[in-house]
């Protein structure tokens, strides 16, 4: 009797691990299906644009999603042209500067249009500047050329509830950007200099983009932001339209002949509550990830 009593919990262990094991596996198809970008349309014939969306703060994830989207398109012989729709207020400077270089190397064997959606400022705007023509909305937000470092203190708040930091570096900038304790003189001057080099940088690739002298883009580049139109006006973009008209655009510039065919990354019609939860995952790493990475430099509007 014992015995079949440890026969039928043996069972049930096994019943169990195998169903957590299971869970386990879908969990994890789950999260590289919610971070995967989808996967690319087959069986595509000529005359075909791609369409690679960029939307929401550019971070690392995002800029690894679109790159590898911009190069599946460079490789797709059926793809005669890149649209790049940008909806997003920039983000991360090195994010950024990395979806700038992959726009650059595509226009070496495609042309590529930017469509600009509701907002496509700062980190936006920078990844803009890499494409042939730049197409924005009359009412589009755009511009907000400019750097930003910041960062919170909470000395007083910690004062208050006696929690206390101790810090042993190795010199004296080493925890530039501490949460315990006011900046530094010297501090300061060292973050500003990093902000200029960093904002000069931004100056330069507007200035190549739109072919013209750094002296001229100086007094648009205060952070200040613009409508499609104004920036139309100023010579921040080439033309008005919408995605629609970016499209037809790059099929010009392809020289291509009958109506274009868009293309975009495969999409699952149904979600499942791994997929969500492998999304909702995946923001939380990000979001500790930049946490623990501590201050940083921002292509950002804010």
């Amino acid at each position: 009797m014992a015995r079949r009593r440890d026969v039928i919990i043996g069972v049930i262990i096994a019943l169990g691990g195998m169903m957590a094991l299971g869970l386990f596996g879908m969990m994890l198809f789950g999260m590289a299906a919610g971070t995967s970008g989808g996967l690319q349309f087959g069986g595509i014939s000529g005359n075909s644009i791609g369409v690679v969306e960029v939307y929401g703060v550019i971070d690392d994830e995002l800029a690894r999603q679109v790159i590898r989207q911009i190069e599946r398109f460079i490789d797709n012989g059926s793809i005669q042209a890149i649209v790049i729709h940008v909806n997003s207020p920039g983000g991360g400077v090195a994010p950024s500067q990395e979806i700038y270089d992959a726009i650059h190397r595509a226009r070496e064997d495609k042309p590529v249009v930017v469509s600009m959606a509701s907002v496509a400022a700062s980190g936006g705007y920078y990844i803009a500047c890499a494409g042939d023509r730049i197409m924005a909305n009359p009412g589009t937000l755009t511009g907000s050329i400019g750097v930003i470092f910041q960062f919170h203190t909470f000395q007083d708040l910690m004062g208050k509830i006696g929690v206390g930091t101790e810090t042993v570096k190795s010199g004296e900038l080493k925890d530039v950007g501490s949460y315990a304790r006011p900046m530094s003189d010297k501090e300061r001057e060292m973050l500003n200099s990093v902000v200029q080099s960093t904002y000069e940088q931004f100056v330069e690739v507007v200035a190549e983009g739109r072919s013209k002298e750094k002296t001229e883009i100086y007094p648009l580049a205060d952070g200040s932001v613009y409508t499609g139109l104004q920036a139309y006006n100023l010579g921040l973009v080439d033309t008005l339209g919408g995605l629609h008209e970016a499209v037809y655009l790059a099929a010009e510039l392809a020289e291509m002949t009958g109506e274009p065919k868009v293309v975009r990354p495969a999409k699952r019609e149904q979600v499942t509550i791994f997929d969500l939860l492998g999304q909702t995952l995946s923001k939380v790493n990000t979001a500790v990830d930049q946490k623990l990475a501590g201050p940083s430099l921002l292509y950002l509007y804010q």
